[in-house]
């Protein structure tokens, strides 16, 4: 069972990359764990980090307006790359729970509506106009995610709609994964299944 997402208020962590890889998102040294737990600290790991172990001041993460942040915002054909379900465990367990681009790699886009991230397509013109309010904003910026009226707003004039498939939209309103929705249908697929019983009694083929 996932935390359901209906709404979430938090500060926008901007990262104006477009074809942002899951090698990046968690490099590929990090992937010798089997839980699902653990990756948050190797998030960006490469990008976040100087070859000493020490934090690289330059990138977007590090700067102090991104602390805590639980929304990001980035450019197109975010997730590339390999299906690494790993890059959004490290995403979740970071503090993320929604991000916002322009167009993302279908694996990924799916591998988030699994684990509970949601990942919000937006017009490019929309997303330039989110980095320019953060900004202007000098990181200190918060947006509002709506998942079920299907919205994005600021407070403070922008505000925007946008779709998702209805069955994806579901599992992540009600913190379902693949399994947990199938489970929801459960006495359909026993009738479904006492149905079959019976008719192999009566002879019937399958």
């Amino acid at each position: 069972m996932m935390e359901p997402f209906v709404r979430h208020t938090g500060r926008l962590a901007a990262l104006a990359r477009a074809n942002v890889d899951t090698d990046q998102i968690v490099p590929k040294q990090f992937l010798k764990r089997v839980e699902r737990t653990g990756f948050g600290p190797a998030l960006f790991h490469d990008w976040r980090f100087r070859p000493d172990g020490s934090p690289n001041p330059d990138f977007e993460l590090n700067h102090p307006g991104a602390r805590g942040a639980s929304i990001l915002v980035a450019g197109e054909n975010f997730g590339c790359g390999s299906s690494r379900e790993h890059a959004v465990w490290a995403l979740r367990e970071y503090g993320f729970r929604a991000i916002l681009a322009p167009s993302f790699a279908d694996i990924f886009f799916a591998n988030c509506c699994q684990n509970g991230l949601v990942p919000v397509r937006l017009l490019p013109q929309e997303i330039a106009e989110l980095f320019r309010r953060h900004q202007a904003a000098g990181g200190e910026y918060h947006l509002t995610v709506d998942l079920e009226e299907q919205r994005v707003d600021d407070g403070l004039g922008f505000r925007t709609r946008f779709s998702m498939e209805p069955y994806r939209r579901e599992m992540l309103l009600h913190g379902l994964d693949e399994i947990g929705r199938t489970l929801v249908v459960e006495d359909r697929i026993r009738a479904y299944e006492k149905g079959r019983e019976t008719g192999k009694g009566k002879g019937e083929t399958w």
